[in-house]
């Protein structure tokens, strides 16, 4: 076990950087002997899991990644089940478009497109990990799951004098159907989502439209609210939904 989160320790580490680390600082960064580094570090390379960069001897993620990763998003079936209707949603809206997997207290930013057509967007790359208590997309996921598992999160990760409030904008969400943020992990962005339900009622995640606030009108905003909304349905019945 202890093999296991030493090997896990060294792939977010590279996951997170932004670009190839030593055996040195990847030694630093998981605070493990040179030693042992070097002896997890061939595992994993042997498995394709890393790789090393011959002349500068520098390790980044290996090729696996890419191969389990192109593996799952077919096996959800992504492209005509959800995709498209991003897609549609991009071009109706003009602006960029998200879809989020829940993932324990953390939302996986699963898929992102943008508009071709604006200049000014927002950018949170794919692969991403966000807190579930921050964000719409995060907040309208939460609303939606079972009281059990939201409860869960909320308690993890929201403070207990912030917790009635917070509550209260689950309640709102879950009564509207749909979740905005304004500026919570960026300021002078603002974030509309609707919720995704699978085959068995299931929160499988939400789509959500991020544009920047200065140009936002009440009339702009109302139209990303119905466009996500009846997208996250479309995608929701794609899925099997039936609710």
């Amino acid at each position: 076990m202890q093999t296991i989160d030493r090997a896990m320790d060294i792939i977010k580490a590279l996951a997170k950087s932004s670009q190839r680390l030593t055996i040195t600082e990847l030694s630093k960064e998981c605070g493990l002997p040179v030693s042992t580094m070097h002896r997890l570090l061939k595992s994993l390379e042997k498995h394709d899991l890393i790789q090393q960069n011959e002349k500068t001897k520098e390790y980044g993620l290996g090729t696996r990644w890419l191969e389990y990763g192109l593996q799952m998003y077919d096996s959800i079936d992504f492209t005509s089940h959800i995709r498209t209707e991003m897609e549609k949603l991009m071009h109706k809206v003009k602006e960029s478009i998200y879809f989020s997997k829940p993932m324990g207290t953390e939302a996986l930013i699963f898929e992102r497109i943008d508009s071709p057509e604006n200049q000014i967007r927002v950018v949170d790359k794919i692969g991403l990990r966000v807190p579930m208590n921050i964000g719409a997309a995060n907040k309208t996921m939460l609303a939606h799951m079972n009281k059990e598992k939201s409860d869960e999160i909320v308690n993890a990760l929201v403070m207990e004098e912030e917790k009635p409030g917070f509550y209260h904008q689950l309640t709102e969400i879950k009564k509207s159907g749909y979740g905005i943020s304004r500026g919570e992990r960026t300021e002078g962005t603002i974030s509309v989502a609707a919720p995704v339900f699978n085959h068995a009622g299931e929160v499988e995640g939400a789509i959500s439209i991020g544009c920047v606030s200065f140009n936002m009108t009440n009339e702009k905003l109302q139209f990303l609210i119905e466009n996500v909304t009846e997208s996250g349905k479309r995608i929701s019945k794609n899925l099997a939904y039936n609710g």
